[in-house]
């Protein structure tokens, strides 16, 4: 039983290996992580604050819902703000997840829970 439970545990460590990449220790002693976007050029980057931005404002004035007359552009691309919320999607740590729960089963946890309880 013992070692079943060590290799669960080796598995458990090589995923977490492979899966979480997500987030990236900061690298100080503050227990900061850094999430990381990619973008083409500052071009792309200042369109993504902008859109963010006016995205915000919109949300914040629902009755107005509308960007200021002094801003240019005002139509709001919300594709690219969508785009860097796939980017930030942590689909490694999803996939982790689902390995783990193939891991160890719903019938298997109800299996340890009796014994713990007995």
């Amino acid at each position: 039983m013992e070692t079943d439970g060590v290799k669960d545990i080796e598995a458990i460590k090589r995923l977490t290996d492979m899966c979480l990449r997500t987030l990236k220790p900061v690298g100080d002693k503050s227990g900061l992580y850094a999430a990381e976007i990619r973008v083409f050029d500052f071009l792309e980057l200042a369109s993504i604050i902008r859109n963010l931005i006016k995205l915000c404002i919109v949300a914040l004035d629902q009755d107005g819902a509308e960007v200021p007359i002094t801003i240019k552009n005002q139509s709001i691309d919300v594709g690219l703000i969508l785009g860097i919320a796939l980017q930030l999607f942590p689909i490694d740590e999803f996939e982790l997840l689902n390995e783990i729960s193939i891991l160890f089963p719903a019938d298997s946890r109800k299996e340890d829970e009796n014994i713990i309880k007995d």
